[in-house]
């Protein structure tokens, strides 16, 4: 069978698709090849201007068919899809062409960046896009053809100019761990991961008080942590300590003044977190009223609305886009995060809503500027701002966008007291795995082991509140996802009223070296943790009844319980787990044969 390679190089067309959908007989695209990744230029060779819809790399047919298994990023980190070429489906909760209204090309379904191909169990083709500095990438995956795009955005190259491109990789084998390290290797050489000595851990306000917290609320949780659980490291201000949105260094309601609050937080041995939206903000509030002109313009010239082209906001919407573009913009942000940094004494900061600094659509200060020049400008002053030895945590953020400008990346959406969401939040945050510490220290999003007074919705479609009712396997299933994932352990339980042996289960998922599990196979039942002095086997199963799980190990050795430290024996080639109950895990310790360090 001819590899995919070969049809890439020898059987696809490239060419220039104008704004008004012709083929432009002026514009060139020219690929060079280095073994399995390309680099392209684009060149205007006529005495005209170019206006490009655009720019297609790579258009033919494949041996990949509607059957084919895929994986494919979105261009939001909300968005995640995975399925058949023929039945693709939604990983997460967000679609990128429903929610965020990005465009869709008719014949095709279309992945973003990144896809991982799997034609049969042992063996896989990757391909994606290794850098992102000024365009979007998209792969278009059809049954037999394909298409391999950059967004022109409507961007003008004029006669004799050249653009340089997105480069792009192929690999194929038998092991899906390996092709991902090499790709993540190539994104890496394009945009170095800025370097964090380690992966922060601590708690957060949101998924027990969410936007009413209170001054109160962080003095509580600050008691409760310090008695007994000061391992937990930064106090995460969430959401609702800020006037509107936009108007970042000005308190609302329940607090009276954050530069004492994060003092305060540091005098106890702590150190202060922040939330931050830096691109979004609200119309009642000071920076939108007295600045209107650093948001993103409409075709009049006013303020384009977030609705009017894509999701409008979660709360306190429709929002308004920072032009990250805009000069007097881009001060602000440098003013924010300074101030944030200097005088409250803030390292880490949490940057939510990412997504509506890389939107298409609408006017911006440099009409030249694409939207991911302009998002990673306006990243490069709240870097400036918040210092090189900050912590920058993406968060609902564009995800190639966001390569080396984040310190951290939430890798999955929100966590909520149901079985279903423990189970969603598990399947992103594994398939993204292989990105942890290569392109950033991935964010599994919180620890959370109680239940607590939540929205439900009854059969009847009644809403109302009342206690979640998670079962103790299924904590004990989301906490083994956190140990699996590696990344940042953040609590998201009420400390000052969280039972003893649930804040036992947080330190403990505290002890682990922060290295992501590579797991057996696409189903992610067996994950491996390969630490210098013993291995972290981690089984789930997912399924809705008990089941038996019989794991080989890669060498004999001593096994005990992660989290209860209970001696399991001796194994020698492998280990069976008969009747694991519906929606659990276990964490297992394996201890080489030699003795135990």
């Amino acid at each position: 069978m001819i590899s995919t390679h070969t049809y890439f190089i020898q059987r696809a067309s490239s060419f220039v698709r104008e704004t008004n959908g012709n083929i432009s007989d002026q514009a060139r695209i020219i690929t060079v090849w280095d073994g399995s990744t390309a680099t392209f230029r684009l060149v205007n060779e006529g005495d005209a201007p170019v206006s490009v819809k655009e720019m297609v790399l790579f258009k033919g047919e494949w041996p990949y068919t509607n059957k084919t298994k895929f994986y494919g990023e979105g261009y939001s980190m909300l968005s995640q899809y995975g399925g058949t070429i023929g039945q693709p489906g939604l990983i997460g909760k967000f679609d990128d062409r429903k929610h965020y209204k990005l465009p869709a090309t008719e014949g095709f379904f279309t992945a973003y960046n990144f896809v991982l191909l799997s034609p049969d169990t042992s063996s896989y083709m990757l391909m994606g896009f290794t850098s992102c500095s000024c365009y979007t990438g998209e792969i278009r995956l059809g049954d037999g053809h394909y298409e391999v795009v950059l967004d022109g955005e409507q961007l003008v190259i004029e006669p004799g100019q050249s653009w340089e491109l997105e480069s792009f990789a192929i690999f194929e084998g038998s092991d899906r761990e390996a092709l991902l390290e090499q790709f993540g290797k190539q994104l890496e050489s394009h945009h170095p991961r800025l370097e964090t000595p380690n992966a922060p851990n601590g708690w957060c306000s949101w998924y027990c008080f969410g936007p009413e917290v209170t001054e109160q609320n962080i003095f509580d949780n600050l008691r409760a942590i310090g008695e007994q659980a000061p391992q937990l490291r930064y106090i995460q201000i969430d959401d609702g300590y800020q006037a509107y949105m936009g108007d970042w260094l000005v308190p609302g309601k329940s607090f009276t003044d954050m530069e004492k609050l994060c003092k305060q937080i540091k005098s106890e041995g702590f150190e202060p977190a922040i939330w931050v939206a830096p691109f979004i903000a609200q119309q009642e509030s000071a920076l939108f009223q007295e600045h209107p002109n650093w948001f993103i313009q409409d075709e009049h010239g006013q303020p384009l609305a977030s609705n009017k082209i894509s999701f409008g906001g979660w709360r306190e919407g429709p929002w308004y886009m920072l032009d990250g573009t805009h000069p007097e913009a881009r001060d602000y942000l440098r003013h924010v995060f300074r101030t944030m940094r200097e005088e409250w004494g803030c390292h880490y900061f949490k940057l939510d809503a990412n997504m509506w600094g890389a939107l298409p659509g609408g006017r911006r200060y440099i009409p030249e500027a694409t939207k991911v020049e302009a998002y990673r400008m306006g990243m490069e002053a709240v870097l400036e701002g918040a210092g090189q030895d900050s912590f920058l945590l993406g968060c609902n953020a564009p995800m190639w966008p966001s390569l080396g400008t984040v310190h951290g990346m939430r890798v999955t959406g929100d966590i909520a007291r149901k079985w279903p969401v423990f189970a969603l939040l598990a399947a992103e945050g594994f398939s993204r795995n292989w990105q942890h510490n290569r392109l950033w220290v991935n964010d599994p999003d919180c620890l959370v082991l109680e239940n607590r007074n939540i929205k439900l919705v009854d059969p009847d479609g009644t809403v109302r509140r009342g206690l979640s009712s998670i079962t103790p396997d299924e904590f004990t299933f989301h906490a083994a996802y956190i140990v699996a994932s590696g990344g940042m352990v953040l609590s998201g339980d009420d400390m000052s009223s969280m039972s003893s042996n649930h804040m036992d289960m947080v330190k403990k998922a505290l002890t682990t070296r922060n290295i992501a599990a590579r797991f057996d196979d696409d189903s992610f039942r067996v994950g491996r943790v390969n630490e210098h002095d013993r291995q972290l086997l981690c089984l789930f199963n997912w399924q809705e009844t008990a089941s038996t799980l019989t794991v080989q190990l890669d060498q004999a050795g001593h096994i005990e319980d992660f989290w209860t430290g209970e001696e399991l024996g001796l194994n020698q080639e492998q280990l069976t787990l008969t009747d694991m109950p519906p929606h659990s895990a276990r964490v297992l310790v394996l201890y080489p044969s030699t003795p135990k360090i």
